[in-house]
């Protein structure tokens, strides 16, 4: 695993949010965490870009990542790699709106998980 740069306690309620989906499993991905449904990434969590800056990259749905960085450039980016795929990363060092977070995690799984998972949620 890469050295964690983030918070233990924001990593823990990271993990728990992710984890309290059907059949998600946490399992890194380029040694860093990430949680997957059925071999599929919905979410990683990235400590080893941007001069180490923890944040977290999940899917979004279409139109999402440029309202999302244009609405706060200062919480929202697109991340290397998957950002021209439309995932959209939020820095993890700054203060978090949990309930934000957890919605986009959300529409990360339902759009990455098999339609009989994502409709559980």
């Amino acid at each position: 695993m890469n050295e964690s740069k983030v918070d233990p306690r924001v990593l823990a309620k990271l993990r728990a949010i992710c984890l309290a989906l059907p059949e998600a499993v946490e399992e890194p991905a380029h040694g860093d965490p990430a949680w997957r449904v059925r071999k599929k990434i919905f979410v990683s969590q990235k400590g080893n870009y941007a001069d180490g800056r923890p944040s977290a990259w999940m899917k979004a749905a279409e139109g999402a990542q440029t309202a999302l960085i244009t609405a706060a450039p200062d919480v929202f980016f697109a991340p290397p790699y998957v950002g021209s795929r439309g995932w959209i990363g939020v820095w993890l060092d700054v203060p978090i709106d949990w309930k934000g977070l957890e919605e986009l995690i959300h529409d990360s799984y339902r759009l990455i998980a098999p339609r009989t998972l994502a409709k559980q949620i």
